[in-house]
């Protein structure tokens, strides 16, 4: 049974890509699940702390997920039409050590939702040298960029558009027949 680590860029409780991907854990296919991983507890990066005191727990155990995982569920906010510095970090430290090793071939969705009529284009396309970089296969299978989400989700940031979340299972259920 293919599993999806699903990550989501934000630290918001109530953000619209921790709500996406409360979705995609909701709509994933059966026999597909879609595992949270947490990027929360890890901290900003620093060699000198690395060397000092190794991986922090947080980056262990985000390591192991992916390692278990046989394909990343990406669900990127876009800030200042970029990628967001926290979620970049917690890449980052994944790929230290053997954790590099885990992303080499690994294939990789990136979705997104973003209160602006862009949604998260500009996002999605700045994580493509990182992926290609790190060795990951980028899926481009479809796309789901949810733009304008405060029309989407609720204050408490659960997706209640029905287009959009049918865009979403279609989207994890190709996503999910690509991993075999």
């Amino acid at each position: 049974m293919p599993r999806i680590l699903g990550l989501s860029g934000s630290l918001r409780a109530a953000s619209y890509n921790a709500g996406l991907l409360r979705a995609a854990m909701e709509l994933a296919p059966e026999g597909c699940p879609v595992l949270p991983g947490s990027i929360h507890e890890v901290p900003l990066f620093s060699a000198d702390a690395e060397a000092a005191e190794g991986l922090p727990v947080a980056v262990k155990t985000l390591q192991a997920q992916l390692a278990e995982a046989d394909g990343v569920l990406m669900v990127t906010p876009e800030y200042n039409g970029g990628i967001p510095g926290v979620f970049k970090n917690a890449i980052d430290w994944m790929s230290r050590g053997e954790g590099g090793k885990a992303f080499k071939g690994k294939p990789v969705a990136i979705i997104g939702a973003s209160p602006g009529g862009f949604g998260t284009i500009l996002s999605q396309t700045h994580w493509l040298p990182v992926l290609r970089a790190l060795g990951a296969h980028p899926w481009f299978g479809a796309k789901l960029m949810v733009s304008r989400a405060g029309k989407s989700f609720d204050a408490e940031g659960t997706l209640t558009d029905g287009a959009v979340r049918e865009q979403l299972r279609a989207y994890l259920a190709g996503f999910a027949a690509s991993l075999g």
